[in-house]
């Protein structure tokens, strides 16, 4: 059963959580950032994408950027713009989009329930990616953004959430795309042992998103336990930052793929390949699949539904995803995309960017783009369950969490 810890966060005020906080770090470019710390100056991007704080052409190393993403953050204490609480704390965390609202328990977690499979994992992580996410906690010695965990739900936790939700929350904020924030903090030990013990029924926690922070914390883990001579496994390094959402209000949408050149094929002779385990109908008017082993194609203007055959679909859950299939029978072996980890031909395009994002990317030079049916949450916990790895880009989660709004420090 995994363990949930309370702690001493660190929060921006109420009147300054909307412009403190920011998107995570991997969802937005570069460019995107600068933009929004230019009417934003104390942004959290600053911490997370220090990057942003040199000219673009700068050729510094990566010591270099994170030794600012700390001296930002500890700027960022030192003015109470972010300010820690006196007492340890869960906190609840709660996104409303649209009509989806989702509640989850913001809580640290154990890097060793982490490397012994307690928190399950679906994803590969890049050794660049995990290199970079190392060091930044370690030099900023900080859970900067948590590990978005899941967790299969048998309805009780809705109790205990309600006593606490119908309260006033301590920050909340409505940001331009409509998307409403609310954060409580949960420091009555009546509140805290009753979440301690709810989850002390739940036989594991499944990674949905920032499989490179655990891992990044699991390095930083080992890494002080090999420089602390008195190391006891309670020191704060043996945790991790997490929010912890209930299954069944996960919202995943689809995470499609977008190819630059067809590999010397012309657009008739790609249908022809497609036809070999696909059937190949025309759409006339953009739309996106609504049932698994579908998929949408964009290319030369043009909108077309590829249906699965069947003697190609599999029982081995892995194999039977749609983005294995579209993998294993167009990209690979038409598109030449071996790998499309470190393909630089290949661009992955979350869902929230529309068919309209598609059609945009597609239309500037000879690209086809390919919109994949979502994953479903019961695919996610089969193919943890079974120890196995997704494709990457598989699952894209909607709302966003914000960073920033929540920080822990190591010691």
């Amino acid at each position: 059963m995994p363990q949930i810890k309370p702690f001493k966060g660190f929060l921006p005020p109420h009147d300054l959580a909307e412009t403190i906080s920011s998107p995570p770090y991997d969802v937005i470019s570069e460019n995107e950032a600068r933009l929004i710390i230019k009417l934003y100056p104390h942004s959290f991007l600053r911490v997370i994408k220090p990057e942003i704080d040199f000219n673009s052409k700068s050729n510094l190393d990566s010591f270099t950027i994170h030794k600012r993403a700390k001296e930002n953050l500890n700027n960022l204490i030192e003015t109470k713009k972010l300010i820690q609480d006196e007492q340890e704390s869960f906190y609840l965390y709660q996104i409303k989009q649209n009509s989806h609202i989702q509640t989850g328990i913001v809580a640290t977690v154990s890097v060793d329930e982490y490397d012994s499979g307690i928190i399950k994992k679906h994803e590969l992580t890049r050794p660049d990616k995990e290199d970079d996410r190392t060091m930044h906690i370690n030099i900023t010695n900080a859970n900067t953004g948590p590990v978005f965990l899941t967790f299969k739900n048998d309805l009780s936790i809705q109790k205990i959430l309600e006593t606490i939700i119908i309260k006033k929350p301590s920050l909340s904020f409505q940001l331009k795309d409509k998307t409403l924030h609310k954060i409580w903090r949960v420091n009555s030990k009546q509140n805290i042992d009753k979440l301690i013990n709810y989850f002390k029924q739940i036989d594991k926690f499944y990674i949905a998103d920032g499989h490179h922070r655990a891992a990044s914390a699991s390095r930083v883990q080992k890494l002080r336990i090999t420089n602390n001579k008195h190391h006891k496994g309670n020191e704060h390094y043996n945790y991790f930052l997490s929010v912890i959402f209930p299954d069944d209000e996960m919202n995943i949408i689809d995470y499609n793929r977008v190819v630059d050149g067809l590999n010397g094929l012309s657009v008739n002779k790609l249908i022809t390949a497609l036809k070999t385990h696909f059937d190949v109908n025309i759409l006339p008017r953009s739309e996106k699949p609504n049932i698994p082993h579908n998929f949408s194609m964009y290319i030369d203007g043009k909108w077309y539904l590829l249906k699965t055959k069947n003697n190609i679909l599999s029982k081995d859950p892995i194999n039977n995803l749609d983005a294995s299939i579209l993998q294993n029978y167009i990209l690979g072996p038409i598109l030449n995309i071996k790998n499309p980890r470190t393909n630089n031909n290949i661009e992955f395009v979350g869902g929230i960017k529309g068919l309209e994002g598609i059609e945009k990317k597609c239309n500037t030079k000879t690209k086809v783009g390919f919109v994949l049916h979502p994953v479903l949450i019961d695919d996610l916990f089969k193919v943890s369950d079974l120890n196995k790895i997704m494709p990457p880009k598989s699952t894209w989660f909607e709302p966003k969490l914000r960073s920033g709004l929540i920080v822990r420090l190591l010691d």
